[in-house]
């Protein structure tokens, strides 16, 4: 699973310089109002652009892969998540209406302070 995320980050990174490297195609925020090539250089733009679709396309795969991988419950994963389960069910649990104290505790006796005056 840290092999997943690890490539996740690099194919993350990748697919940013992509993005960067791109020339702007003139739509959107790049109209500058100026009558400048609007495609780019063909083929260049063409590897860049079929570049990016597969690059998100990895993206996407390797996400569902990990969480798909992580609702399974992998090798140390669930190891850890058992742990934290069973010192959860270890732990008392408090009364949702706050009155009433565990069992485990004695009640505690008022006695007073026959020092004071």
């Amino acid at each position: 699973m840290l092999f997943l995320i690890i490539l996740l980050i690099i194919v993350c990174v990748a697919l940013g310089l992509f993005v960067l490297i791109q020339n702007p195609k003139g739509g959107g925020l790049a109209t500058g109002g100026t009558g400048s090539n609007m495609f780019g250089v063909q083929r260049t733009g063409d590897v860049l652009e079929k570049g990016t679709w597969v690059l998100l396309a990895l993206i996407v795969v390797l996400t569902l892969s990990i969480t798909t991988i992580a609702k399974t419950g992998g090798s140390a994963a669930s190891a850890v998540d058992s742990k934290i389960q069973e010192h959860l069910d270890k732990t008392p649990t408090p009364s949702p209406l706050g009155g009433a104290a565990p069992a485990t505790t004695a009640p505690a006796t008022a006695t007073p302070d026959s020092a004071k005056k």
